[in-house]
């Protein structure tokens, strides 16, 4: 792979919640697919003599194109792709019963998981998300395939096997012992596919599929092996109210207890966790993954972002399907515009989410949230080379391109308009997975 530059329209974030806008600059990507140099167009020639480069590959943007740091799915269900779009009649708990386990049963099926896992994998990618945090199956076997199939596609990804030993039907239940098992096992796989890209995640379902003991253990291999931790929290409040009376506490304290919540930790939803809770995870620099449009879907609530943020949560953005029927981070960044906004309508001088809010939490804010921040998340120098190029004004798509506009009046039309027709190049690492 040899030194590329881009040069054109460049936005990201360099600080929480505000967007950095270089009108014409560049960036130097380096043989390995690390940033070498970003900066303004008028001096790219003297920083190319700094750098010594004589040979190098130049693309040149139009002024409808943008160079973004590619986006960040903090939570997503592989298996569960095929069911987008199914069941949003039924709140949580009835949706997994009835839509949710019998699929995921089926991942038994080896054939079944591979034309699945390629298919999640390639349809994320041409919507530009370069980093993925799975939750795998029940199965360590199928589960070991999804982290292949990552591999293979070339995205940046963390994936889990899930731990879950009840509230699920007999036939997609595992013992404690069959679960630390093959946890390990699925860990072993993962770091056998040798690819740097590619992590596992450990991954109880949520603390109603597994008890204290089983999530201790599994806190136990977390902290031992330095991995991070998925699982879900306060997403229904039937969910909460289940698990305060099999616990007698608040969720939180109840992952707290079991050594789950580190600065290695993302949790799904949070939309009823109490100002202690929220306390508790500021404290442990545990994340939360936002996933507005699921929590529409299933008539879960609406998460208050800004209240997470004002008292020190780190949140990214989650597709969370097939809670969430898009697999699109670009819809979700316009599902948390629109749920901020509706909560603002009940409350008193609330200033709700906006569009550089949200491309903050697709990108950087996603990258912290994962813990990666030091790696992805934007395009300061010696970080990899994560990013997207979009085109707002290609055939077909659904946004028209009638008048000029600024970097920053582009970057609003694909947060509201853009889905993967405008994701013309994506880059993990460097290299073009698109």
């Amino acid at each position: 792979m040899g030194v590329k530059i881009i040069v054109g329209q460049i936005i990201h974030c360099v600080a929480p919640y505000s967007v950095a806008v270089i009108d014409s600059g560049f960036v130097i990507i380096d043989e390995c697919g690390k940033i070498a140099a970003i900066g303004n167009a008028s001096d790219l020639e003297t920083t190319k003599k700094q750098l010594n480069l004589v040979a190098e590959d130049t693309l040149s943007l139009t002024k409808t194109q943008l160079l973004l740091p590619g986006f960040i799915d903090t939570h997503i269900h592989a298996p569960q792709y095929s069911n987008a779009g199914l069941g949003y009649d039924k709140p949580l708990l009835e949706w997994l019963d009835n839509y949710t386990y019998n699929l995921e049963k089926k991942y038994r099926d080896q054939n079944f998981c591979g034309t699945v896992f390629q298919a999640v994998v390639r349809k994320t990618l041409n919507h530009g998300t370069t980093t993925a945090c799975y939750f795998g199956s029940l199965f360590y076997e199928s589960s070991l395939l999804l982290a292949t199939a990552v591999a293979e596609l070339g995205q940046r990804a963390f994936v889990g096997k899930v731990n879950m030993t009840k509230l699920a039907p007999d036939d997609y239940v595992e013992t404690p012992e069959e679960s630390i098992e093959n946890t390990l096992k699925f860990i072993k796989g993962v770091a056998d596919l040798g690819n740097a890209l590619v992590q596992p995640i450990i991954t109880p379902r949520f603390a109603l599929s597994v008890d204290l003991e089983h999530m201790k253990k599994l806190g136990v291999i977390a902290k031992e092996r330095d991995l991070h931790i998925q699982t879900h929290i306060s997403e229904n409040k039937d969910e909460v109210e289940m698990v305060v009376q099999l616990y007698h506490d608040a969720y939180a304290n109840v992952y707290d207890k079991a050594g789950l919540l580190t600065s290695k930790t993302v949790l799904a939803h949070g939309i009823y966790l109490s100002e202690e809770e929220i306390k508790l995870l500021s404290e442990r620099q545990t994340s939360i993954a936002h996933c507005p449009e699921s929590n529409v879907n299933l008539g879960s609530g609406i998460c208050d972002v800004v209240n997470l943020r004002q008292n020190g949560v780190t949140v990214g953005l989650g597709t969370d399907v097939a809670g969430g029927a898009s697999p699109s981070i670009i819809n979700a960044m316009k599902s948390a515009i629109s749920a901020s906004t509706h909560l603002s309508f009940t409350k008193e001088n609330y200033k709700p989410l906006n569009y550089e809010d949200v491309f903050y939490l697709a990108t950087l804010g996603g990258a912290k949230a994962l813990s990666l921040d030091d790696k992805i998340g934007n395009f300061q120098i010696g970080k990899s080379f994560d990013a997207v190029i979009v085109d707002l004004d290609v055939e077909n798509s659904s946004v028209d391109y009638l008048s000029d506009c600024t970097p920053q009046e582009l970057l609003q039309k694909l947060v509201f308009l853009g889905d993967d027709r405008n994701v013309i190049k994506v880059y993990v690492n460097g290299k073009i997975v698109k």
